[in-house]
């Protein structure tokens, strides 16, 4: 498992950041998607946080004809019945946000100051690597996704963040992801005790800004100065 740190972009609301929210892309994007949903956030209710945007590695996907692109691990099949990810492309991209997690470390930011946050495929990784984290994280933002390697989480599961609030959110026209597939994963995650917000909004796979706003005051509650 490669430590490397990714390439990332980066954006600090204030100087001296004291928080940090590390936002993973979905499958073929890269760092710069999600870089304008800060715009979007009344960054003066948050405390000075630096939005962390890292690039995926690129790897062949075998559900797009084994074409090369950035994604957080292969995808294995389309079909929702059988494990789609693959496991050592989630557990290297894992390590590689673990690595990201350390640097904010030395920035001056401990875990409870950091949110690990993603859409589809990143938050997937999102949900994978802060559940298993050794510290206490500040929360989990999961967009448009669903908990991979789900039948491991028991017994990986790190006690550190049993108690860390999750924000799960999903589409309910999603085509990629579809929303029934979504809610099995927060279902599981409610029985096993998470404090996880479901919310469903009427869009495809993607965002609507009635989901940034509810994101923006989950991240308010969740990122205290």
């Amino acid at each position: 498992m490669s430590q490397e740190l990714l390439p990332c972009v980066e954006i600090e609301t204030r100087p001296n950041p004291t928080h940090a929210v590390i936002w993973m892309h979905g499958l073929g994007a890269d760092g710069h998607d999600f870089e304008p949903i800060v715009d979007e956030f009344d960054t003066e209710a948050l405390p000075p946080t630096r939005f962390v945007f890292p690039h995926a590695p690129a790897r062949p996907v075998t559900i797009n004809g084994g074409y090369v692109m950035r994604a957080w691990y292969d995808i294995l099949s389309q079909d929702f019945a059988q494990r789609r990810e693959d496991p050592a492309g989630v557990i290297e991209s894992a390590a590689r946000i673990e690595a990201l997690i350390a640097r904010e470390n030395e920035r001056g930011v401990p875990d409870g100051n950091i949110v690990l946050a993603g859409f589809s495929q990143g938050g997937a990784i999102a949900l994978h690597t802060a559940l298993r984290h050794g510290k206490t994280l500040a929360g989990v933002l999961a967009l448009s996704t669903y908990l991979p390697l789900a039948d491991t989480l028991a017994a990986e599961a790190s006690d550190a963040n049993a108690a860390t609030p999750i924000f799960m959110a999903h589409g309910r026209d999603d085509a990629v992801i579809p929303h029934a597939f979504a809610q099995k994963s927060y279902e599981q995650l409610k029985s096993a005790g998470y404090p996880i917000e479901w919310q469903t909004y009427f869009v495809e796979h993607g965002i609507v800004l009635e989901e940034v706003r509810d994101i923006e005051r989950w991240l308010v509650r969740v990122l205290k100065a």
